[in-house]
């Protein structure tokens, strides 16, 4: 039985547990203490206190002491697992304003592109995104993308050069794509632009994923899980693909990477470490291809 077996059988085969895990999980900060459970449950406090006892002896919850009081997390190794066993974690969202968020996106595009493009294209993100797992944050995640895609697309209808554009492109968009924007973004500044999507894209991005590229001091930012659309590849200089298969399309005039990488969803976070710092060496060897003379690292210790 592998660990991610062992998670499921004994963390979630009891069902008080599995309430215990999910009222964690979504209580302000990520954490709550065995008082405030037991009150929520209607449980007494000791009862709560032996499935934290048994959960923290699996692993699947952290201990953070603070003074006299204990507050129990879920361990980041099996926070993507806890989310994947325990269902969505999202309230039904409020049905975004498509009108308002194009009203504003055709102001930021005025004299490129008109109202009526915007606003197809905002209707036709929102339903792309919808399509996933569902978010809290669609409206938001809506004008975020589609502002992306009208860049991407006024790019690609443009004949100017700028500087170089690298599209990153894995399946679930939330593990090896982010991880290498993410330290691309950081080596590079200004001097390269950076983009990700995903053939199957996820909710979010994996949990281990953000505490890995922080440990480098890389900010994840508000990134998100995107779809793969064809304006995106249209406007990349290079197009890197992490184990997407043949989902990508292809135009002439890109040049096209695939980078043979573990995938890292399921995986400790001593796993996710390596995979990181072998994408971290990847990406300087292409930073110094698309910019000569660069040089630097994100500094962390191997």
């Amino acid at each position: 039985m592998d660990q991610g077996d062992a998670l499921a059988l004994t963390a979630l085969g009891d069902p008080t547990r599995a309430r215990i895990l999910r009222l964690i999980r979504d209580s302000e900060g990520g954490r709550a203490l065995v008082g405030r459970l037991a009150e929520a449950l209607s449980l007494r406090q000791p009862t709560v206190s032996h499935h934290m006892k048994a959960l923290h002896d699996d692993g699947v919850v952290v201990r953070e002491p603070e003074g006299r009081r204990v507050w129990y997390s879920i361990a980041t190794v099996h926070a993507d697992r806890v989310d994947a066993l325990l269902g969505d974690r999202f309230p039904a969202e409020t049905k975004p304003d498509l009108d308002r968020i194009a009203d504003d996106l055709a102001v930021r595009f005025r004299g490129v592109f008109g109202r009526e493009t915007v606003h197809a294209k905002v209707v036709e993100s929102c339903e792309l995104l919808a399509r996933g797992p569902r978010s809290s944050m669609l409206a938001s995640r809506t004008a975020t993308f589609a502002a992306t895609r009208l860049e991407a697309l006024a790019r690609a209808e443009s004949t100017a050069t700028g500087v170089p554009r690298v599209l990153f492109v894995c399946v679930q968009n939330a593990g090896r794509s982010q991880l290498a924007a993410g330290i691309l973004r950081q080596l590079a500044g200004d001097r390269v632009a950076v983009s990700t999507a995903g053939s199957e894209p996820a909710g979010e991005v994996r949990h281990t994923i953000v505490a890995a590229l922080d440990e480098i001091g890389v900010p994840l930012g508000g990134e998100f899980p995107k779809p793969l659309t064809d304006e995106a590849v249209r406007a990349a200089d290079v197009v890197v693909t992490m184990g997407c298969g043949d989902a990508c399309p292809i135009y002439p005039g890109r040049r096209y990477l695939d980078w043979d990488l573990e995938d890292p969803v399921g995986k400790p976070i001593e796993r996710v470490r390596a995979i990181r710092d072998d994408i971290e060496f990847r990406v300087g060897g292409l930073l110094n291809e698309l910019v000569p003379q660069s040089s630097g690292s994100v500094p962390h210790n191997k």
